[in-house]
């Protein structure tokens, strides 16, 4: 079994003076004229700035810190991740897998409301305190034999639930696929997608519409993910410089892709605190992490390959904004389907966004498999 080591957060005091003072030389840019209704507004950065500048971060280190966390080697991987530890030593264990643009620090306060479950909140390569894999791609499969790794061979885990969302969503799929002996059921808010190839058949009018409303949808949105395939580290240079630049281009994503009104980029406040916004921007700058949580992108491991279909127990709760998923879909997908909904509250960071809701769902599938 490879070692476990302990692992506090502390960003040092040159490191906060150097923030302070590149933030205090912030070069405001005003809004563009006749600019469009989506990206980050001038005016709302300004006040993210400010509130970041006079930000007690001490006193959220201290709170990330009271999460028990390790770093453990898995072949060529570092990983790090969160282990809360349930009083029960027979509850289950649950995985919950972030994506992008957010880090493990984001899934936490959901972590937090399920004490009778052993939970693992780990950083992907490359993001946060994980360095990137030191050879080879970062693939989904590669990325499903790791985290299959940590619950298993690190952690003596011999069953789990799993969780995954954004990029993580295609390895949540693959884990509950291809490790169907370890896994006892699956939790899903971003439903199964097929591969592009697999599209190309469909022929039931909810499906080919579904995929052609997305389509048009990454026409006029998906300009961050087609640079961060092409150009990112051109892209990561400005960022890893400007406090300010990591802060709209990871903020932009979480007013936009929250359930929440757009208009007023304020709104997002309302379900992903302004404290938890400063904190996942913290995480990239301290890290200088912001180049390489694009690997997905560039080395293609948020593209859904063809993957076998998961036949232990799954949970799927559809997040808001692919509300018009069609129920087919899954049901072809996930053959042991024990429950999907559509939920009415919750959109691209779902359990970060409704946190006591989701989970009131996973104990929910947990009781309904006998195993609280």
């Amino acid at each position: 079994m490879p070692p476990v080591r302990p692992f506090s957060i502390h960003v040092s005091e040159a490191d906060l003076a150097d923030l302070r003072e590149r933030l205090d030389r912030f070069r405001p840019l005003p809004d563009s004229p006749r600019r469009p209704t989506s990206g980050m507004s001038a005016e709302y950065l300004a006040e993210l700035v400010e509130s970041w500048r006079a930000w007690d971060w001490r006193g959220r280190e201290e709170w990330l810190n009271a999460h028990p966390q390790f770093l453990a080697d898995i072949g060529d991987a570092t990983i790090h991740f969160a282990h809360l530890r349930s009083a029960r030593a027979d509850a289950p264990a649950l995985l919950v897998m972030h994506g992008w643009p957010h880090t493990f620090a984001l899934q936490l306060d959901f972590a937090d409301l399920l004490p009778d479950f052993h939970v693992v909140v780990p950083s992907f390569p490359g993001f946060a305190y994980s360095p990137v894999y030191a050879d080879g791609p970062m693939t989904e499969t590669r990325l499903a034999a790791t985290m299959h790794a940590l619950m298993t061979e690190v952690l003596g885990y011999d069953t789990y639930l799993t969780y995954g969302e954004d990029v993580s969503a295609n390895v949540n799929d693959l884990i509950a696929g291809k490790y169907p002996g370890a896994v006892t059921g699956v939790l899903v808010t971003h439903s199964h997608f097929p591969s592009m190839p697999e599209r190309a058949t469909l022929t039931a009018p909810d499906e080919v519409a579904f995929f052609a409303r997305l389509e048009r949808w990454g026409g006029a949105n998906g300009a961050y993910g087609h640079i961060q395939a092409t150009r990112p580290d051109t892209l990561a240079v400005a960022l890893n410089d400007s406090p300010a630049g990591v802060l709209a281009w990871l903020a932009e994503k979480l007013v936009e892709w929250s359930d929440t009104p757009q208009g007023d980029p304020r709104a997002v406040e309302g379900r992903i605190s302004r404290e938890r916004i400063l904190t996942e921007a913290m995480i990239y700058w301290t890290t200088q992490s912001i180049g390489t949580s694009f690997r997905p992108y560039y080395e293609g491991a948020d593209q859904p390959d063809a993957m076998p279909p998961v036949v232990v127990p799954a949970s799927v709760h559809i997040q808001r904004h692919e509300g018009d998923y069609p129920e087919t879909l899954a049901r072809g997908f996930y053959r042991d389907l024990r429950t999907f909904e559509r939920l009415d509250a919750g959109g691209h960071f779902a359990i970060a966004e409704v946190p006591a809701a989701m989970a009131e769902r996973v104990r929910a599938f947990a009781q309904e498999l006998q195993l609280i």
